[in-house]
This record gives C-alpha cells, sequence and structure tokens, in this order.
C-alpha cells in the first residue's frame, strides 16, 4: 500500500492578519491551528503526510506555509498562492517552482466576483509557467465554478487541475441534478483529478454515509478511482465532524464503492498528480 496522504490541510496563525474569510463568527476555528492539533488521529490513521493548501490570497502565507514545509517531514508539499495579475506573474511563478515543497497554486477564485476570472487572457503567462513548471492548479470550489474549470482545462490541456472539494456539491438542498451533470462533463476532461474532501461542511444535517456515499459514488463513477484524492479539509471540518470521524466515514464508503482500488485515493493519486510531475 502507498503511504497514506491528507491531500487538504490548512495551518493558520491568526496574529498573521491575512485570512480575511476567517472572522469571529467562525468561534470555532478562529483561533491558531497546526499540524499537531490534528497529528494524534492522523497519524492513527495512517497518515503519513499532508499537503497544506493556502488559506490566503497572500504570498506571506505561501512563505508561511514553506517555512513550515522546510522543517516539518510530515508536510509532503505545498499549494501556495501567486498574484495573477502582477506584471510578473509569471517569473514569480517560475520562481516559486524552483522550491521543491511547491506542488500547485490555488488562486482563490470562488471569492471572485466574476466567475470567468481565471480565463482572462492576461493571466495567461502565469498559468503558462504553472504548466512549464508542473504545478497543478487547485481548483478552488464552488458549484458555479466546476463548468469554468471545464473551460480551463480545455483551454490549457498540458495543465493538471484538482478540483477542491467536489466541487462543493449542495448536499443540504439536496439539488444536486445540475452539480451532476456538470461534474460528468468535467470528468471526460483528462488532465482534471478530484478531491474527496469538504463534503461534509456543505451536508447540513444529511452527513450519513447513504447522502454522502450517493456523491462520492457519482464522483467515482465519472473520474474513477484513478483520479480521486481523498482530504481532510482540516481544520474547517472541525466545524462540523471530527478528523477520526470523517476518516472513518471515509474508509467504510472506499470499502463500499472502490474495494481493491482504495490506495490511489489514500494516497498514490496525490503522489502521481502532484509529485510526479514535480521530480519531488
Amino acid at each position: 500500500m502507498s503511504r497514506k496522504i491528507d491531500a487538504h490541510m490548512h495551518v493558520w496563525k491568526m496574529t498573521r492578519g491575512d485570512y480575511d474569510w476567517l472572522t469571529p463568527d467562525l468561534s470555532g476555528i478562529y483561533r491558531d491551528f497546526g499540524i499537531d492539533d490534528a497529528w494524534g488521529d492522523a497519524a492513527k490513521a495512517g497518515v503519513s503526510g499532508v499537503i497544506l493548501v493556502q488559506a490566503a490570497a497572500t504570498t506571506a502565507e505561501t512563505d508561511y506555509m514553506l517555512s513550515i514545509a522546510a522543517n516539518d517531514n510530515r508536510v509532503a508539499g505545498v499549494v501556495g498562492w501567486v498574484d495573477f495579475e502582477a506584471l510578473s506573474a509569471s517569473e514569480n511563478v517560475a520562481r516559486l517552482a524552483e522550491n521543491s515543497h511547491i506542488v500547485g497554486l490555488r488562486p482563490m477564485i470562488a471569492d471572485l466576483p466574476d466567475p470567468d476570472w481565471i480565463l482572462r487572457q492576461d493571466l495567461k503567462p502565469a498559468i503558462e509557467a504553472m504548466e512549464a513548471g508542473g504545478l497543478v492548479l487547485d481548483g478552488h470550489a464552488h458549484p458555479d465554478l466546476v463548468p469554468v474549470m471545464s473551460k480551463l482545462a480545455d483551454r490549457y490541456p498540458r495543465l493538471q487541475i484538482v478540483l477542491n472539494h467536489g466541487g462543493k456539491p449542495p448536499i443540504e438542498s439536496r439539488q444536486l441534478d445540475t452539480w451532476r451533470e456538470e461534474i460528468a462533463d468535467l470528468a471526460r476532461r483528462n488532465n482534471v483529478a478530484c478531491k474527496i474532501s469538504g463534503l461534509l461542511t456543505e451536508a447540513g444535517a444529511y452527513t450519513d454515509d447513504e447522502t454522502i456515499g450517493s456523491v462520492v459514488c457519482h464522483l467515482g463513477a465519472c473520474f474513477g478511482p484513478d483520479r480521486l484524492l481523498w482530504g481532510s479539509d482540516w481544520p474547517v471540518l472541525t466545524l462540523v465532524s471530527s478528523y477520526e470521524s470523517w476518516m472513518a466515514q471515509s474508509e467504510r464508503l472506499f470499502e463500499r464503492y472502490f474495494s481493491g482500488h482504495q490506495d490511489g485515493i489514500w494516497g498514490g493519486n496525490a503522489e502521481r498528480i502532484y509529485f510526479g510531475r514535480r521530480g519531488v
């Protein structure tokens, strides 16, 4: 079995001051979080490495995560952030790609008013620099952005895209038909993979195995087990569940829907998709 990798974890230190979305009303996560806070449950479940994903649209936060990665071998890789609108964007991407800890970038497109922002022509140099540097684009998730990811994948067929959080299916509203259709269309692009993560925060009261399982089953039918990755979305996960509980539920569902093919989802796919392109 390949090593287990948590493909979506956040860390933050409140005094850094650039987590604009993290406000006091999110009282459960409005405090510092480090890898140690999750590691007891993660290690118990067999996780040996994590991919840290940006939570602030600043280069300073990327530098913060890279400083952690340089001193903690539990960090398998970092998905950072670059200002794609900067005149020096392509040079900045290329320079960042020289750091062996960087495996991808995540522009926070779900927080922008224009859903087609990532398709702008002036961003092309930055995206082409990602292609050249072997960096993955993590698709900041929102249901309206799933078809945008399809357009992006068509425009840049050499760009590896990893859709975060299953595209945030509207599980709580039970209005999943459009999501199902758009996910199926997106998955036809071979340069797109998908994280099974962040589902419980979209589910409201519908966190049972049958409901979450129907979403996981659809993702599996569309992407296949070779293009799915598991992530905790910790510590956002703690608003609705625990690391241990989400891991246990994932194990049950993977056994049900992907029996005999779980190794890739638990870590092998992350190794190939994030690290294989980088030679790290």
